[in-house]
């Protein structure tokens, strides 16, 4: 019974991790602007796509993650250190309700003229950026054993169809919510990605030290 409430922890604790830096609720300004004259139908299949190509991007770092980082020749407490320093400058930009630079203003323009938005600029890097990547990464690489691995793995799974189904209801939660709700929860998220930024920090930078101090 421990270890399910233990497992059940890291599960929503991952799952808030990537939910947060990936915010579907705050992409649907950007999938709305984008398919202004789209049908019901239409959204739903954009919507379906790119979510499925986001998550095949994050799953493919999440399994390749270690592989990377020795290729680098670096670690995944590095790894840490630099993710929750660009984690915590977004969350500064979440906080403030200014708009995540994950989509230039050329990449915009470039969009408009494009007939499918789904896999650019929709999934990637709107969705899955190099926040999403990075978080990913380091999830992957802290997590001990494969049952933790796993239960990281079904947290991405949870995200990217909650991701899909917001997406997908975008016009409906456009409606409810409206730019100052959206906003609002954007500042909450942003609060939380900034304590998750600073706890991957402090933790990465501890472990450098410790191994470094020959106390590990």
């Amino acid at each position: 019974m421990v270890e399910a409430a233990g497992y059940l922890a890291h599960f929503f604790y991952a799952f808030a991790s990537v939910f947060i830096i990936v915010n579907p609720v705050e992409a649907t300004m950007v999938f709305i602007s984008l398919t202004p004259g789209a049908s019901a139908r239409e959204r739903a299949r954009l919507s379906f796509r790119a979510a499925s190509v986001a998550y095949l991007v994050a799953l493919l770092f999440a399994l390749t993650g270690d592989m990377v980082l020795r290729f680098f020749g670096t670690t995944v407490d590095s790894l840490r250190v630099a993710g929750g320093i660009l984690l915590f400058l977004m969350a500064i930009d979440m906080l403030k309700a200014k708009p995540r630079r994950k989509v230039t203003d050329a990449e915009m323009a470039d969009a408009n003229d494009r007939e499918d938005v789904s896999i650019f600029p929709l999934a990637t890097p709107l969705l899955t950026g190099p926040g999403a990547i990075t978080t990913v990464i380091v999830l992957m690489g802290t997590a001990s054993g494969p049952a933790e691995k796993g239960v990281v793995l079904l947290a991405l799974t949870t995200t990217f169809a909650a991701a899909y189904l917001i997406l997908r209801s975008s016009m409906y939660v456009s409606r409810i919510l409206g730019v100052t709700g959206i906003l609002v929860m954007t500042r909450i998220m942003g609060l939380l990605l900034g304590a998750i930024a600073v706890n991957f920090v402090a933790v990465g930078a501890w472990n450098i030290y410790s191994e470094m101090a020959g106390l590990s």
